[in-house]
């Protein structure tokens, strides 16, 4: 097997070195050469890995930038969203490829190869693993999960409950849930008092390239 070099797109480090620390396992496979934080992929590589953690999905502008630069290779977006319509806008947009957050590491690894090499282009998780995922996100040490995390993330970026519902493909009722499982969480009543939390915990986009662990 080939090994890849490979560049991860997010708008939050946490999120990027959580990644990076779990594809390390995988060495013989691929390579993470570049980690960016809302910036363009600078070195040429064969994937770039796009999390749509707290970001834009894969059918709006930031995919298809980077489906457009020549340096990042085939673009693959990770999420928990496998809507039907949405997969397929994203693919229509430039992306090679659509993984759920829901595979384990060596099935997300294949799929990588798999969509570098033109072999499969959506590889949905199994059922039993949706809620887990992989890496590391904002929180997470205070008990939030990836969901609650990106719920928070996006208000701390100042949107309402109608734009996460839309960004996150959620039902109202299911944000309005995370919104409530949240507050409990970081002991807050209110939306001011949890943009303030988030903005002292972490939950703030990051705009920077950094460099892979040595």
């Amino acid at each position: 097997m080939k090994s890849l070099r490979i560049a991860l797109v997010d708008d939050y480090e946490i999120v990027l070195r959580g990644l990076e620390t779990m594809l390390r396992s995988y060495g013989s496979a691929l390579e993470v050469v570049e980690l960016d934080l809302n910036c363009t992929v600078d070195q040429r590589v064969d994937v770039t890995l796009y999390d749509t953690f707290a970001a834009t999905p894969g059918d709006r502008e930031d995919v298809h930038e980077l489906a457009t630069n020549p340096r990042a290779g085939k673009v693959v977006v990770y999420s928990w969203d496998l809507d039907e319509s949405r997969v397929k806008a994203a693919l229509a947009n430039g992306a090679s490829g659509y993984l759920s957050k829901g595979l384990p590491a060596s099935q997300l690894v294949r799929a990588l190869h798999d969509i570098h090499t033109g072999e499969g282009q959506v590889f949905p998780g199994a059922g039993g693993q949706t809620k887990m995922g992989l890496g590391n996100w904002p929180g997470r040490e205070e008990g939030l999960t990836q969901r609650e995390a990106e719920v928070l993330a996006l208000i701390s970026q100042g949107l309402s409950n109608a734009e996460i519902a839309d960004r996150t493909q959620l039902s109202m009722n299911s944000i309005k849930t995370f919104i409530r499982s949240c507050y409990r969480r970081i002991g807050v009543a209110n939306r001011p008092k949890a943009i303030l939390w988030g903005l002292e915990h972490g939950f703030f986009p990051d705009h920077k390239r950094v460099r892979p662990q040595e």
